[in-house]
Protein backbone atom coordinates (compact mmCIF):
# COMPACT_ATOMS: atom_id res chain seq x y z
CA UNK A 1 0.00 0.00 0.00
CA UNK A 2 0.94 3.74 -0.29
CA UNK A 3 1.81 6.23 1.63
CA UNK A 4 -0.85 6.62 4.46
CA UNK A 5 -1.35 10.50 3.55
CA UNK A 6 -1.42 11.83 7.38
CA UNK A 7 0.28 14.98 7.47
CA UNK A 8 -1.40 16.06 10.80
CA UNK A 9 -1.78 14.13 13.67
CA UNK A 10 -5.29 12.17 14.14
CA UNK A 11 -6.55 13.77 17.02
CA UNK A 12 -5.55 17.47 15.60
CA UNK A 13 -7.74 17.05 12.64
CA UNK A 14 -10.34 15.49 14.29
CA UNK A 15 -11.20 18.11 16.96
CA UNK A 16 -10.36 20.72 14.59
CA UNK A 17 -13.14 19.37 12.09
CA UNK A 18 -15.37 18.51 15.29
CA UNK A 19 -15.31 22.57 16.04
CA UNK A 20 -15.94 23.41 12.60
CA UNK A 21 -18.77 21.74 12.07
CA UNK A 22 -20.27 22.18 15.61
CA UNK A 23 -19.86 25.73 15.89
CA UNK A 24 -21.47 26.02 12.25
CA UNK A 25 -24.52 24.55 12.95
CA UNK A 26 -25.36 25.56 16.74
CA UNK A 27 -25.37 28.69 14.96
CA UNK A 28 -27.81 27.79 12.51
CA UNK A 29 -29.71 26.23 15.27
CA UNK A 30 -29.61 29.75 16.97
CA UNK A 31 -31.12 31.52 14.04
CA UNK A 32 -33.21 28.72 12.07
CA UNK A 33 -34.65 26.08 14.47
CA UNK A 34 -36.90 23.60 13.07
CA UNK A 35 -38.71 22.88 16.58
CA UNK A 36 -39.01 25.49 19.35
CA UNK A 37 -39.86 23.15 22.70
CA UNK A 38 -39.46 23.95 26.19
CA UNK A 39 -36.87 21.17 26.18
CA UNK A 40 -34.78 22.96 23.43
CA UNK A 41 -34.89 26.58 25.33
CA UNK A 42 -33.63 28.03 28.80
CA UNK A 43 -32.45 26.30 31.38
CA UNK A 44 -33.63 23.28 30.43
CA UNK A 45 -31.59 23.46 27.09
CA UNK A 46 -28.61 24.46 29.00
CA UNK A 47 -28.93 21.82 31.07
CA UNK A 48 -29.49 18.85 28.31
CA UNK A 49 -26.52 20.54 26.48
CA UNK A 50 -23.92 20.67 29.83
CA UNK A 51 -24.83 16.78 29.89
CA UNK A 52 -24.58 16.01 26.73
CA UNK A 53 -21.22 17.39 25.97
CA UNK A 54 -19.95 16.11 29.50
CA UNK A 55 -21.03 12.67 28.09
CA UNK A 56 -19.10 13.07 24.86
CA UNK A 57 -15.74 14.50 26.88
CA UNK A 58 -16.26 11.31 29.35
CA UNK A 59 -16.60 8.64 26.64
CA UNK A 60 -13.68 10.32 25.08
CA UNK A 61 -11.45 9.78 27.63
CA UNK A 62 -12.41 6.40 28.11
CA UNK A 63 -11.96 5.45 24.67
CA UNK A 64 -8.51 6.82 24.70
CA UNK A 65 -7.93 4.84 27.53
CA UNK A 66 -8.86 1.65 25.86
CA UNK A 67 -8.20 2.47 22.52
CA UNK A 68 -5.01 5.01 22.04
CA UNK A 69 -4.79 4.96 18.71
CA UNK A 70 -8.31 4.34 17.84
CA UNK A 71 -9.22 3.27 14.40
CA UNK A 72 -7.04 5.19 12.00
CA UNK A 73 -4.43 3.40 14.84
CA UNK A 74 -5.69 0.05 13.71
CA UNK A 75 -5.44 0.70 9.93
CA UNK A 76 -1.72 2.22 10.84
CA UNK A 77 -1.07 -1.10 12.43
CA UNK A 78 -2.84 -3.51 10.05
CA UNK A 79 -0.77 -2.06 7.12
CA UNK A 80 2.57 -2.47 8.72
CA UNK A 81 1.79 -6.15 9.42
CA UNK A 82 0.45 -6.60 5.89
CA UNK A 83 -3.03 -6.95 7.69
CA UNK A 84 -6.15 -7.13 5.93
CA UNK A 85 -7.86 -7.53 2.12
CA UNK A 86 -6.52 -4.54 0.08
CA UNK A 87 -2.45 -5.18 2.16
CA UNK A 88 -2.87 -8.99 0.30
CA UNK A 89 -3.30 -7.43 -3.30
CA UNK A 90 -2.42 -4.69 -5.28
CA UNK A 91 -5.61 -2.20 -5.50
CA UNK A 92 -5.52 1.24 -6.57
CA UNK A 93 -5.69 3.18 -3.05
CA UNK A 94 -8.80 5.42 -4.20
CA UNK A 95 -10.46 1.77 -5.09
CA UNK A 96 -9.39 0.58 -1.45
CA UNK A 97 -10.20 4.00 -0.13
CA UNK A 98 -13.63 4.41 -1.52
CA UNK A 99 -14.67 0.82 -0.44
CA UNK A 100 -13.47 1.32 2.86
CA UNK A 101 -15.33 4.34 3.44
CA UNK A 102 -19.11 2.59 2.23
CA UNK A 103 -18.36 -0.70 4.25
CA UNK A 104 -17.42 1.26 7.33
CA UNK A 105 -20.68 2.86 6.31
CA UNK A 106 -22.85 -0.09 6.51
CA UNK A 107 -21.30 -1.59 9.47
CA UNK A 108 -22.16 1.15 11.06
CA UNK A 109 -25.44 1.05 10.20
CA UNK A 110 -25.72 -2.45 10.79
CA UNK A 111 -24.55 -2.16 14.62
CA UNK A 112 -26.67 0.52 14.84
CA UNK A 113 -29.70 -1.56 13.87
CA UNK A 114 -28.27 -4.70 15.70
CA UNK A 115 -28.14 -2.15 19.27
CA UNK A 116 -32.34 -2.16 18.77
CA UNK A 117 -32.67 -5.21 18.44
CA UNK A 118 -30.18 -7.14 21.24
CA UNK A 119 -31.78 -6.74 24.43
CA UNK A 120 -27.89 -6.05 26.19
CA UNK A 121 -27.38 -3.59 23.79
CA UNK A 122 -30.31 -1.55 23.92
CA UNK A 123 -30.00 -0.85 27.78
CA UNK A 124 -26.68 0.37 26.93
CA UNK A 125 -27.94 2.25 23.46
CA UNK A 126 -31.20 3.61 25.02
CA UNK A 127 -29.55 6.97 27.11
CA UNK A 128 -29.04 8.04 23.40
CA UNK A 129 -32.72 7.85 22.81
CA UNK A 130 -33.62 9.50 26.39
CA UNK A 131 -33.13 12.92 25.44
CA UNK A 132 -36.79 14.53 25.49
CA UNK A 133 -34.89 16.81 22.86
CA UNK A 134 -33.52 16.52 19.52
CA UNK A 135 -30.48 19.13 18.49
CA UNK A 136 -26.71 19.06 17.66
CA UNK A 137 -25.63 17.95 21.33
CA UNK A 138 -27.87 14.77 20.77
CA UNK A 139 -25.04 13.43 18.80
CA UNK A 140 -23.04 13.70 21.40
CA UNK A 141 -24.93 11.08 24.05
CA UNK A 142 -23.24 8.11 24.03
CA UNK A 143 -22.57 5.92 26.85
CA UNK A 144 -18.89 5.51 26.72
CA UNK A 145 -19.83 1.66 26.90
CA UNK A 146 -21.37 2.22 23.81
CA UNK A 147 -18.42 4.10 22.30
CA UNK A 148 -16.10 1.32 23.05
CA UNK A 149 -17.97 -1.27 22.00
CA UNK A 150 -18.45 0.76 18.53
CA UNK A 151 -14.88 1.01 18.11
CA UNK A 152 -14.51 -2.68 18.83
CA UNK A 153 -16.07 -3.35 15.93
CA UNK A 154 -14.93 -0.51 13.57
CA UNK A 155 -11.32 -1.48 14.55
CA UNK A 156 -12.44 -4.99 13.66
CA UNK A 157 -13.86 -4.07 10.20
CA UNK A 158 -10.77 -2.04 9.02
CA UNK A 159 -8.65 -4.89 10.15
CA UNK A 160 -10.26 -6.74 7.78
CA UNK A 161 -10.22 -4.63 4.78
CA UNK A 162 -6.99 -3.09 5.48
CA UNK A 163 -8.21 -0.09 4.97
CA UNK A 164 -5.76 2.92 3.85
CA UNK A 165 -5.46 4.98 7.19
CA UNK A 166 -6.29 8.01 5.47
CA UNK A 167 -9.20 6.94 4.49
CA UNK A 168 -10.34 5.80 7.91
CA UNK A 169 -9.70 9.62 9.29
CA UNK A 170 -11.80 10.91 6.25
CA UNK A 171 -14.54 8.08 7.10
CA UNK A 172 -14.43 9.04 10.90
CA UNK A 173 -14.80 12.93 10.11
CA UNK A 174 -17.51 12.03 7.39
CA UNK A 175 -19.11 10.29 10.15
CA UNK A 176 -19.27 12.95 12.95
CA UNK A 177 -20.00 15.63 10.67
CA UNK A 178 -23.03 13.89 9.21
CA UNK A 179 -24.09 12.34 12.71
CA UNK A 180 -23.70 16.16 14.36
CA UNK A 181 -25.94 17.27 11.52
CA UNK A 182 -28.62 14.49 11.40
CA UNK A 183 -29.16 15.91 14.87
CA UNK A 184 -29.20 19.55 14.16
CA UNK A 185 -32.28 21.37 15.02
CA UNK A 186 -32.57 23.42 12.04
CA UNK A 187 -34.84 23.70 9.06
CA UNK A 188 -34.07 22.52 5.83
CA UNK A 189 -36.67 23.83 3.10
CA UNK A 190 -38.40 20.76 1.68
CA UNK A 191 -37.00 20.37 -1.90
CA UNK A 192 -33.60 20.62 -0.47
CA UNK A 193 -34.57 17.45 2.32
CA UNK A 194 -35.99 15.86 -0.46
CA UNK A 195 -32.91 16.39 -2.66
CA UNK A 196 -30.19 15.88 0.09
CA UNK A 197 -31.91 12.33 1.20
CA UNK A 198 -31.44 10.61 -2.11
CA UNK A 199 -27.84 10.66 -0.95
CA UNK A 200 -27.31 11.58 2.96
CA UNK A 201 -29.12 11.37 6.15
CA UNK A 202 -31.20 14.62 6.93
CA UNK A 203 -32.29 16.17 10.05
CA UNK A 204 -35.93 15.45 9.08
CA UNK A 205 -35.24 11.72 8.17
CA UNK A 206 -33.40 10.72 11.43
CA UNK A 207 -35.59 12.73 13.77
CA UNK A 208 -38.21 9.93 13.16
CA UNK A 209 -35.74 7.69 14.47
CA UNK A 210 -36.40 9.71 17.87
CA UNK A 211 -40.12 9.33 17.84
CA UNK A 212 -41.57 7.16 20.96
CA UNK A 213 -43.47 5.21 18.95
CA UNK A 214 -41.63 2.07 18.41
CA UNK A 215 -42.13 1.63 14.57
CA UNK A 216 -40.61 4.79 14.18
CA UNK A 217 -37.84 4.23 16.63
CA UNK A 218 -36.76 0.90 14.19
CA UNK A 219 -36.32 2.89 11.30
CA UNK A 220 -34.09 5.35 9.51
CA UNK A 221 -30.87 3.95 11.17
CA UNK A 222 -28.30 5.44 9.10
CA UNK A 223 -26.33 8.25 10.39
CA UNK A 224 -24.25 9.18 6.66
CA UNK A 225 -25.94 7.36 3.81
CA UNK A 226 -29.40 6.86 3.73
CA UNK A 227 -29.01 3.93 1.21
CA UNK A 228 -29.12 1.73 3.83
CA UNK A 229 -32.49 2.29 5.21
CA UNK A 230 -34.25 1.96 1.79
CA UNK A 231 -32.39 -1.19 0.77
CA UNK A 232 -33.48 -2.79 3.55
CA UNK A 233 -36.74 -1.63 4.05
CA UNK A 234 -36.24 0.20 7.45
CA UNK A 235 -36.76 3.54 5.65
CA UNK A 236 -40.14 6.08 6.90
CA UNK A 237 -40.21 8.94 5.39
CA UNK A 238 -42.10 11.21 7.97
CA UNK A 239 -43.34 10.89 11.71
CA UNK A 240 -47.08 9.95 12.00
CA UNK A 241 -47.72 12.76 13.92
CA UNK A 242 -45.66 14.83 12.02
CA UNK A 243 -42.47 16.71 12.89
CA UNK A 244 -44.36 19.65 15.30
CA UNK A 245 -46.09 17.13 17.43
CA UNK A 246 -44.45 13.85 17.55
CA UNK A 247 -43.07 12.91 21.00
CA UNK A 248 -39.03 12.80 21.10
CA UNK A 249 -37.43 10.24 23.97
CA UNK A 250 -38.49 7.18 25.22
CA UNK A 251 -42.21 6.84 26.75
CA UNK A 252 -40.98 6.20 30.33
CA UNK A 253 -38.70 8.81 30.79
CA UNK A 254 -40.87 12.07 28.98
CA UNK A 255 -42.19 13.10 32.27
CA UNK A 256 -39.01 13.93 33.61
CA UNK A 257 -36.43 15.61 34.22
CA UNK A 258 -33.68 12.81 34.76
CA UNK A 259 -32.59 12.28 31.29
CA UNK A 260 -31.18 15.92 31.00
CA UNK A 261 -28.75 14.69 34.21
CA UNK A 262 -24.97 13.49 33.74
CA UNK A 263 -25.33 10.72 36.76
CA UNK A 264 -28.76 9.76 35.98
CA UNK A 265 -27.80 9.17 31.72
CA UNK A 266 -24.42 7.05 33.26
CA UNK A 267 -26.08 4.87 35.22
CA UNK A 268 -29.13 4.05 32.62
CA UNK A 269 -27.28 1.45 31.53
CA UNK A 270 -27.36 -0.64 34.74
CA UNK A 271 -30.91 0.41 35.92
CA UNK A 272 -34.12 -2.18 35.54
CA UNK A 273 -36.56 0.80 34.37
Amino acid sequence: MPDNGLFLPEPVIRFGSFLLIFGTLAIIELFHPRLERPEMLAALKTRRWLTNVGMLIISSVALRIVFPAAAVGAALWGESQGIGLFNQFSVPVWVAALVSIVVLDFAVWFEHLLSHKIPLLWRIHRMHHADTGFDLTTALRFHPLEIIISMVWKVGIVLALGAPAWSVLVFEVILNGTAMFNHANIALPKHIDRLVRLVLVTPDMHRVHHSTIRAETDSNYGFSLSLWDRLFATYIDQPAKGHPEMDIGLDEYRDSRQPSGLIWSLQLPFRKR
